[in-house]
């Protein structure tokens, strides 16, 4: 992929707006929309490039275009239609889609895709912002062979691992698998620091000693102390794990899997939601164990 080809970025949330940042500081001609223009208006003013008001807009000169929203429906508001990037698309172009969706969505859009002489791949992201800010996101792709290569230069600029899984749909299942991990961890690290905190426990010591063992894990290096501070206000939100875990359990359900951990975690961040939390990063489940503890 030569470095002076047109891409353009649909959508500039708290993932989005660093990557089309990194797109753009690496000589690529970006374009990008963002449903509030405001967003857009000030990525324009902070890096080089250019916005649309349209997906239709930006995407008719890209070569490649990247969407990056937020679930099944809003990929969907950006892709079809006459406003939607596949109006403007050209046959040999590709589409890349960062979004955490359900599997089914990214064979429904290879196959809009394939109808019209246009390349995809399925391309969701794991790092969280820090990730996405530092150019060293996971990258878990799912498509053809050829598309992948063609665009493992774009994805270099912003993932420090990049990996084809299979055919489409298989980059949406391995990262199903990733947030049942992440959910799995944040319940076990809630339990522990509770144990911790009621042993009078320091711990910033506790959390220096153990992301060292078997028990470290990045959601202990990044967010136990935070945890154990109250402190909520940032990262991945809760509204967000809580669309994922739904779309991992109707996955399960095809394969007559009973995931009651997931189930358990999802239920979790769904009072939470109730509460009015549901912006909080996810590492906040440690509060429904506080609350069950009251």
């Amino acid at each position: 992929m030569e470095r002076n080809n047109c891409v353009a970025f649909i959508g500039l949330g708290v993932m989005g707006y660093p990557i089309a940042g990194h797109l753009s500081k690496a000589g690529f001609n970006t374009t990008v929309y963002n449903r509030t223009e405001s967003k857009s208006i000030k990525w324009v003013a902070e890096f080089s490039g250019e916005y649309e008001k349209t997906p239709r807009l930006a995407a008719q000169n890209a070569e490649v275009v990247i969407v990056c929203v937020g679930n099944d429906d809003d990929v969907r508001s950006v892709i079809y239609g006459k406003n939607g990037v596949l109006s403007s698309m050209k046959p040999g172009a590709t589409l890349i889609d960062h979004t955490t969706t359900s599997a089914e969505l990214a064979v429904e859009l290879a196959q809009a895709c394939l109808a019209q002489d246009i390349h995809f791949i399925d391309a969701p992201v794991s790092g969280g912002q820090a990730g996405a800010e530092n150019g060293a996101l996971t990258v878990m792709c799912g498509g053809e062979q050829s598309t992948f290569e063609a665009v493992r230069p774009i994805l270099d600029n912003y993932a420090k691992q990049i990996t084809l899984l299979g055919e489409h749909g298989q980059g949406q299942r391995c990262k199903m698998v990733n947030q049942i991990c992440i959910a799995g961890i944040l319940k076990g690290l809630s339990e522990a620091l509770l144990l911790a905190k009621q042993a009078d426990l320091n711990i910033e010591q506790v959390v220096s000693v153990l992301k060292h063992g078997a028990a470290g894990s990045w959601q202990m290096e990044n967010r136990a102390i935070t945890m154990s501070q109250n402190k909520f206000n940032f990262g991945f939100a809760i509204d967000w794990m809580h669309k994922d875990l739904k779309i991992c359990l109707k996955e399960a359900e095809k394969y007559n899997l009973l995931l009651p951990l997931t189930s358990n975690a999802y239920k979790q961040y769904e009072n939470l939601q109730s509460l009015g939390l549901g912006r909080m990063d996810t590492s906040a489940l440690i509060k429904a164990y506080d609350a069950a503890q009251q």
